[in-house]
């Protein structure tokens, strides 16, 4: 036997939160965590395993666009949903190294208070 329903939840990565975020923000997140070098994942505790995971929530968002209206997209607000560890490890990355690899500091800034809010909106 592998465990409860419960010890099965938490390795999932227990609770999901939704993240809502502009449409060129999930893009601008998604490419700066797929330049991510080994180091930087590293650096962060992450493995590859863990960017793979991310990423697939960032694809399962670009799809929903995909039903959208190419010209509406970037007034286009769209749902990530993510379990709340990656939530705070989203949280981390753009603490740490989004700053690095983005340009625009709104992005930034709308990334850090979308994830605030969902986690705030968790407990």
């Amino acid at each position: 036997m592998k465990g409860g329903p419960l010890r099965r939840w938490r390795e999932r990565g227990g609770r999901v939160v939704r993240v809502l975020l502009p449409f060129e923000d999930i893009m601008d997140v998604a490419l700066a965590l797929l330049a991510l070098s080994p180091d930087e994942l590293a650096a962060l505790g992450w493995s590859f395993a863990a960017r793979k995971r991310l990423l697939e929530h960032f694809l399962i968002a670009g799809k929903e666009a995909d039903a959208i209206d190419p010209t509406a997209l970037d007034r286009t607000i769209l749902t990530l949903r993510l379990p709340a560890r990656d939530v705070r490890r989203l949280q981390d990355f753009a603490r740490r190294e989004l700053p690095k690899m983005t340009s625009r500091a709104a992005v930034i800034d709308r990334l850090e208070a979308a994830l605030d809010t969902a986690i705030g909106g968790e407990r």
